[in-house]
């Protein structure tokens, strides 16, 4: 009799053993899924913060790019302003001109003597120089000067032996520059070498004919 209760506590504890490892089996799954389920929470909440940063990035650029489209607008509606304001100063400035040409012409048709005309339109053409200056255009010096082709249109070459070569000597019509830039050339005639000193400018030497046709 005590062999066999021997024996039946040892399967007893056999079999609590066996439970309780069952039991911490499967307090281990529990674990393991509860840490699962944390961490694919904490995984939502990290793509929700970013969605919202996302999202945050996204409306600075929308109101980003609108601020700068809307400070396009209104710098060429500024720009466009100052064109007209710019504009409309210029042709009030001439009116007077306009009139005094008016005048001038009232003047000839009712028989004036000549040279009160040539006045009238002397006052008006310098009327027209002093709007021209007022608005930074001066005339380009011409005769006389080196030729330049930023400020010259050259329409003809003359042979003159009293200017050096690539002299201007004869304006055409009058060119204009505002501030340092040319705004209309002068039409003027250039000096070429004359045809004794050979095109060049030097006098053919005695004999080079000889040499030449040798």
């Amino acid at each position: 009799m005590l062999k066999r209760s021997k024996h039946t506590n040892s399967e007893t504890d056999e079999n609590i053993l066996a439970e309780e490892g069952e039991a911490g089996a499967v307090g281990e799954e529990t674990g393991a899924a509860g840490q699962n389920q944390q961490g694919g929470a904490d995984l939502q909440a990290q793509i929700g913060e970013k969605d919202k940063e996302i999202s945050e990035l996204k409306d600075k650029y929308l109101r980003t790019l609108a601020e700068n489209e809307n400070a396009r607008k209104r710098f060429r509606l500024q720009s466009e302003e100052t064109v007209r304001l710019q504009r409309e100063g210029l042709l009030r400035d001439l009116l007077p001109i306009i009139d005094n040409l008016e005048r001038a012409i009232g003047a000839a048709r009712g028989g004036g003597n000549g040279k009160s005309i040539v006045e009238g339109v002397e006052m008006v053409l310098q009327s027209m120089f002093d709007l021209l200056k007022g608005h930074g255009v001066s005339q380009l010096q011409t005769v006389g000067q080196p030729f330049d082709p930023q400020k010259h249109e050259a329409v003809d070459h003359v042979a003159s032996p009293h200017h050096s070569p690539n002299t201007v000597i004869e304006e055409f019509h009058r060119g204009y520059q505002i501030g340092d830039r040319t705004l209309r050339p002068a039409r003027v005639s250039v000096a070429k070498a004359s045809a004794k000193d050979g095109g060049n400018g030097a006098q053919n030497k005695p004999g080079d004919d000889e040499v030449e046709n040798s």
